[in-house]
């Protein structure tokens, strides 16, 4: 009775809370579609509110729906470039550009490129033709340039309600795109809910600073805030940063990124301000230059809220800044630490020591082997368990620290290509240890396992016996064989695809100067779907650590 009332329509609260988890699962979204006329107008919205991110190649005519609501002056415009099919719809069921809650500049720029090259090449149908089929590269810029701009034109006027905005700009963007500043510049209104703001560009313009201060004006209701300082702008845009994180009334997350010279001072010491310091709970430090920040310490010690701090791919971690570290009066929540420079094993024991049990998610590119003892001496709490670099002697002392951290451990990366880079002389002996043992050491449930080693069968089967009792969310091989004949598939397909041991898989096979991706074997993939076990690219499904701390 229940369920017949749910696709009747009868209850449509419980209705819409069910639509709602399936956000950003767009297969099962296009379905509900097609359930009932509520269900449409449920899933609509939630299908619309980020239409560039959706990864469907060849498919950008979403674009052609935007361009039905343009205005008279533009659509002259545009009409200097492309005509149209009048016998397609000139209205839609919806006001598709009203759902629009996230928008990320390079996605706009990168879907517009997309769809001008399909109607200059027809490649795919489109109501739209180029009227010259020898536009110049001038030409084809500023169509693309127009387009972005008509967009954004399109999203002012149906006042949407922008709550993520990602202004990523590269070179070869700006031209088509530091117009459409003008545009914002003069509708404040189209940034003054936005709760989460990127910006990371490569070259400063004009109307890029305009923004910059009209920001801290028009925009106080930012949560989450990231900047990116590009060589070329550091000094220019650290005092702006400033005055934006002054101007906030709820800032709780703040992100430096690819910082190599700028001491910071003038954004960090904002920090410390009452409108920040008693909402401000998360810090992450991506990419920075530690050499000239001098203020971590006094900064920390007045941050009332602080939950966490995120140190990721930062160098310069020098005697600089651990004195700085040692002088915080409070515990030092660092709750990931990723670094792919050598430090000072004195150094690194003290930062491990001050973090302790905060620590959760850590990975070392060109780790020490005193590593793995460090953490399982001071860090019981570990989730992540990224890059390590693995000799003889360190490979015990791995398993050691993760039947030590059993309970929590969840994600997990073992990638031996990386002492594959560091000319080990015993490139087999070590990825047959790690797969003869690791399978008796993990937990029962991993969300997690992403494997990257030299693979015999034999070895290979023993780690899938030793761990059928774990079960593995989200499972990730790359194959490296040195002969033809190490085929895993047909041990893949006895012990995982038949007991059902994983839900996502994803298989990289390197062998003769060769990838092959399980995903790109049709027959194969519907094979596991028949087993409910789904077959993902192995580049789509690698955790890229940074988004992982964003979305933990």
């Amino acid at each position: 009775m229940t369920c017949s009332k749910l696709f009747s329509g009868d209850l449509p609260e419980l209705i819409n809370k069910v639509i709602q988890y399936f956000r950003y699962d767009y297969k099962t979204l296009y379905s509900c579609i097609l359930v009932n006329r509520l269900w449409c107008r449920l899933a609509i919205p939630l299908l619309w509110e980020d239409p560039f991110l959706i990864k469907k190649p060849k498919n950008y005519r979403f674009i052609e729906i935007y361009l039905y609501n343009l205005n008279e002056d533009y659509k002259t415009k545009l009409n200097e470039y492309v005509n149209h099919d009048d016998s397609f719809p000139s209205n839609t069921l919806f006001n598709y550009p009203s759902f629009i809650q996230h928008l990320d500049t390079s996605k706009v720029c990168y879907s517009v490129e997309m769809w001008v090259s399909s109607i200059i090449t027809k490649k795919q149908p489109s109501r739209y033709f180029i009227r010259d089929k020898n536009l110049s590269n001038t030409q084809i810029l500023n169509l693309n340039k127009l387009i972005c701009k008509s967009l954004f034109l399109i999203f002012i006027e149906n006042e949407i309600n922008l709550h993520n905005f990602e202004i990523v700009i590269m070179h070869k963007d700006i031209k088509s795109f530091d117009e459409t500043f003008e545009l914002i510049l003069k509708n404040p209104n189209f940034i003054h809910n936005i709760k989460n703001l990127k910006f990371y560009v490569n070259k400063i313009t004009e109307n890029m600073t305009k923004f910059l201060k009209f920001l801290q004006l028009n925009c106080k209701s930012i949560s989450s805030l990231y900047f990116s300082l590009s060589y070329f702008n550091q000094s220019i845009i650290e005092k702006d940063l400033s005055r934006i994180i002054d101007s906030q009334e709820n800032l709780k997350r703040i992100t430096f990124s690819n910082v190599s010279y700028s001491p910071l001072y003038h954004s960090l010491s904002s920090l410390k301000r009452p409108s920040c310091s008693n909402t401000l709970n998360t810090i992450i430090f991506y990419k920075i230059n530690f050499k000239n920040i001098i203020v971590l310490d006094e900064v920390y010690n007045q941050l009332n809220v602080l939950e966490s701090i995120h140190i990721v791919y930062c160098y310069s971690l020098d005697s600089k800044f651990f004195e700085q570290i040692d002088k915080i009066s409070k515990p030092f929540k660092l709750k990931s630490l990723f670094l792919r420079q050598v430090l000072q094993i004195e150094l690194l024991e003290l930062l491990i020591q001050k973090s302790g049990n905060y620590l959760e998610n850590i990975g070392m590119y060109n780790g020490l082997k005193q590593i793995l003892p460090l953490i399982t001496k001071y860090c019981s709490k570990i989730k992540y368990l990224g890059h390590i670099l693995l000799d003889n002697q360190s490979i015990h002392s791995l398993f050691d620290l993760i039947r030590n951290i059993t309970q929590n451990l969840n994600y997990l990366t073992i990638d031996f290509s990386i002492a594959y880079s560091h000319h080990y002389n015993d490139y087999d002996n070590i990825s047959s240890i790690i797969l003869c043992n690791l399978g008796q050491v993990l937990p029962f449930k991993l969300e997690y396992l992403n494997l990257k080693l030299i693979i015999n069968i034999s070895d290979f089967e023993v780690f899938l016996r030793n761990s059928q009792n774990t079960f593995i969310k989200k499972l990730l091989i790359n194959s490296i064989r040195d002969n033809e004949s190490e085929n895993i598939y047909p041990s893949i397909k006895e012990y995982i695809m038949k007991k059902r041991r994983v839900k996502y898989l994803a298989v990289l096979d390197f062998f003769d100067g060769k990838f092959e991706d399980l995903f790109s074997l049709k027959d194969k993939v519907e094979e596991f779907q028949l087993h409910d076990i789904q077959i993902l690219g192995y580049h789509h499904l690698v955790i890229d650590v940074y988004n992982f701390i964003m979305e933990t």
